[in-house]
């Protein structure tokens, strides 16, 4: 259990807190942040969720720095990345902060690509993210941030931001998952 593999894990294990904060009601207040205000709770789910979503990069950053790249590695992050996205396009559902049929789209493709990487891995290939995953990537959490924030600081001067991002990562998230069927059409070719 190298460090890259227990920052991981702990993306992992902020997911249940995220989830809790972000649902449950603890009567902390509002703040006001950057004209937008919001309960105290969003603001701390909000907040979660970045830390969490930055650890995806340090991990990934440590873990081809000093080698230490692992089997165990290559199933969680995604794993971790695919839970922490779908738990929190759930919850903007749940706050009418996002169309329900935009993430079921963005959940279905993260299912999608995960089942066409598990039949490569069974003949022993592994996919790495390619730039268009990567962009698909940073659009969907720079969208849930900014949506979980409540549009702060856009919705003062009346921009929906947030939801903008969703229709761009909606975009890239659609034609990544193309790309990666286009690119690995051959493996249906040669199934019985």
């Amino acid at each position: 259990m190298n460090l890259p593999n227990k920052i991981t894990i702990s993306r992992i294990l902020m997911i249940p807190f995220f989830i809790l904060i972000m649902v449950v009601d603890f009567g902390w207040g509002t703040v006001n942040v950057f004209g937008t205000d919001m309960p105290v709770e969003h603001l701390a789910g909000a907040l979660i969720f970045i830390f969490a979503s930055t650890t995806d990069w340090i991990d990934g950053y440590i873990a081809r720095k000093y080698n230490l790249v692992t089997n165990l590695g290559k199933f969680l992050d995604p794993l971790a990345d695919k839970l922490l996205v779908s738990a929190a396009l759930i919850i903007l559902v749940e706050l009418n902060f996002a169309a329900s049929w935009i993430v079921i789209a963005i959940i279905s493709r993260e299912f999608a690509v995960t089942g066409l990487r598990l039949i490569l891995a069974g003949t022993g290939e592994v996919v790495a993210a390619n730039m268009l995953g990567k962009i698909k990537t940073w659009t969907q959490i720079v969208a849930i941030a900014v949506l979980l924030l409540h549009n702060a600081p856009f919705e003062s001067i009346g921009i929906p931001f947030g939801n903008i991002m969703l229709w761009i990562a909606l975009f890239f998230t659609m034609w990544s998952g193309w790309d990666y069927f286009k690119l690995n059409k051959d493996v249906f070719k040669n199934s019985k």
